[in-house]
């Protein structure tokens, strides 16, 4: 069976030679993906504020173009890159993968991608809201209704392009359309159509050939998150969530475990430290611990440190991992929480009414500061602090309130980008 977990009720088993570290970016690495080079949202400044002004801190340029959708950016080098539809800069309605100077805000080139993702009567449904990824002058971009696009960061060629239902037969575990920012690795880009016979391919990133399959075949379809890497002993493991739960496997493409979760929509991407994973699901689901353990026959099983816990549960905002505490929202309720790592157990909850943000909460932190945007447009800036909820300063995105503020930041060099629909706004976050 494929399936190889195992229930381990106590944190004490897991070995004195455990030791833990952060995959935390540093300055001046760029933010070539979702989440950061490391898929964390964490970046290590020491030199951020510590707290804003009245009226936040200094906004640098604005610009216009980025078009509809809640898709993060994408920087490298002077470059920045998103997806949207119905961009200002455009005269059609339809969708673009879109490129920005990333000293000005200029828009450089814009790629049409297709007609805009319309699938829902909500409109605050609807629109692109896949990250861009960045590799060795190429990007990267995986549309709502499966299309995956390779161009060039240069001028926005596009090189080659793969459909994850029609070329791959993959299916979604939800109708809110695909949004995965795909993994790097090499030579290879891996990607989840999702469903039992494509659960995860591998595909040659300079040429789109396949290379090889992962199949669970208990899969029901891909859910929102990106695929992210482990080490457990000398083997390399990757991990990804879906529609039907947590997943492992090889470098080669060999299912190793399975952990299964189910919602009505599965988006966290998973949480790595070492050989843990904590892993976090919306919908009233929880948040799980979970130990990968390398056996003797050269694979890999799973151990539970804990089963999901209710009051860790994070629909779309995602998690962060500081120290040795986890910070998201609960549910989508705008009430962020701090809790043990380890032990799950919560250390704070903020109460209503604290502060000016409301609705789901967006977390990323940068130094020993959260940055907490919350959908109704507040970008509050939080103490990384197990003690309590501590706010030290809070602003309103300009255009905010016309549609949920879903769109993660990115910390980069002392600078906060965020992408309010069509406009991207940078921040200047560094100290003097």
């Amino acid at each position: 069976m494929h399936q190889r977990f195992k229930s381990w009720s106590s944190v004490f088993l897991l070995g004195l030679g455990l030791t833990f570290s952060n995959s935390q970016m540093t300055v001046g690495d760029d933010w070539p993906t979702f989440r950061g080079p490391n898929r964390t949202a964490v970046v290590n400044d020491p030199k951020l504020l510590k707290s804003w002004p009245a009226e936040g801190p200094k906004l640098l340029w604005e610009t216009s173009g980025a078009g509809r959708g809640y898709a993060s950016l994408a920087i490298v080098g002077d470059k920045m890159f998103t997806l949207g539809d119905g961009l200002s800069t455009q005269k059609d309605a339809d969708e673009y993968l879109s490129c920005f100077d990333r000293a000005t805000g200029k828009q450089l080139w814009a790629t049409k991608t297709g007609t805009p993702w319309t699938d829902h009567k909500e409109d605050s449904w609807n629109s692109s809201r896949g990250t861009p990824t960045v590799d060795d002058g190429r990007v990267y971009i995986v549309t709502p209704s499966g299309l995956l696009v390779c161009c060039q960061a240069a001028d926005g060629k596009e090189i080659w392009k793969k459909h994850l239902k029609n070329d791959f037969g993959g299916k979604k575990a939800d109708s809110w359309g695909y949004s995965e920012s795909v993994l790097v690795d090499g030579n290879k880009i891996l990607c989840t159509p999702g469903g039992s016979s494509s659960t995860v391919v591998a595909l040659d990133k300079k040429t789109g050939e396949t290379l090889w399959t992962c199949k669970n075949p208990d899969d029901r379809g891909a859910g929102h998150s990106s695929i992210v890497i482990s080490k457990v002993g000398n083997m390399k493991v990757y991990v990804q969530s879906t529609g039907s739960g947590l997943m492992g496997f090889s470098e080669t493409g060999s299912l190793q475990w399975t952990y299964p979760a189910s919602a009505t929509a599965v988006i966290p991407t998973p949480i790595i430290r070492n050989d843990l994973i904590f892993y976090p699901v919306g919908y009233k689901k929880g948040g799980a611990l979970v130990q990968q353990v390398p056996s003797s026959d050269g694979s890999v099983t799973l151990k539970e440190i804990y089963p999901f816990n209710v009051k860790l549960a994070n629909k779309h905002g995602g998690v962060v991992l500081v120290g040795d505490h986890v910070y998201g929202d609960s549910d989508s309720d705008g009430a962020p929480f701090c809790a043990d790592l380890m032990t799950g157990e919560e250390r704070w909850k903020r109460s209503k009414g604290t502060g000016a943000g409301s609705g789901s909460a967006v977390v990323i932190a940068g130094g020993d500061q959260l940055y907490i945007r919350y959908a109704n447009g507040v970008m509050a800036l939080v103490e990384a602090n197990p003690k309590e909820y501590k706010e030290v300063g809070s602003f309103k995105i300009p255009d905010s309130g016309k549609r949920p503020s879903w769109s993660h930041p990115v910390i980069l060099d002392g600078k906060l980008y965020v992408r309010e629909n069509d406009k991207i706004l940078c921040y200047d976050i560094r100290a003097s």
